[in-house]
């Protein structure tokens, strides 16, 4: 155990400390639960540096880190669906999710037949990861129906395009596996 693992699971630890404080009935729950969120994202980028840096990588933090940033984006984004309550959030969440789900099944298919490296994370994700980040968080700062939460809405709009089209360049990259052509 190093400290990028240390890290990681750090943010499947602020998982639940996010949701109790995000539904406390207090003023401040919007912002404490956006600064844990941002939090977490920061730990994310830090143990990814820290991991390359002092070449602290291991098979655990390559399993784990992508669990834990998947559980805190799925978890944040339920939250918001049910706070929101609205057909105009829950449509770019549920695309964000379901990528998430799909790319993941994707990713384990393509190493189990040794492939992995044709579905490598690509520039357009980080731009993705971005855009779904400043959503969230700014989404969770400021309750619905404040003109905040409507520019988070449209970032994640972005971010869902975004995704949308990253899960299209992995299923192209992928494709080839995925429909093999028969020696006739």
């Amino acid at each position: 155990m190093n400290l990028p693992n240390l890290l990681t699971l750090s943010r499947i630890v602020m998982i639940p400390v996010f949701v109790v404080i995000f539904y406390l009935p207090v003023q401040w729950s919007y912002l404490v639960s956006a600064a844990i969120f941002a939090l977490a994202g920061a730990t994310d980028w830090l143990d990814g540096y820290l991991a390359r840096k002092l070449d602290q990588s291991t098979p655990f933090g390559a399993f784990l880190d992508p669990v834990a940033d998947k559980l805190m984006v799925a978890v944040a984004l339920t939250v918001l669906i049910e706070e929101h309550a609205s057909l105009i959030l829950t449509v770019p969440a549920t695309v964000i999710i379901g990528r998430e789900i799909v790319i993941s099944a994707l990713r384990e298919w393509m190493a189990e037949i040794g492939s992995r490296a044709s579905v490598a994370v690509s520039y357009i994700g980080k731009i993705k990861t971005t855009a779904q980040m400043v959503s969230i968080i700014t989404l969770l700062a400021f309750p619905p129906g404040v003109l905040w939460s409507w520019v988070g809405v449209g970032i994640l709009y972005v971010a869902a395009v975004l995704t949308f089209w990253s899960m299209i360049l992995y299923l192209q990259a992928a494709w080839p596996d995925l429909f093999p052509k028969q020696n006739s």
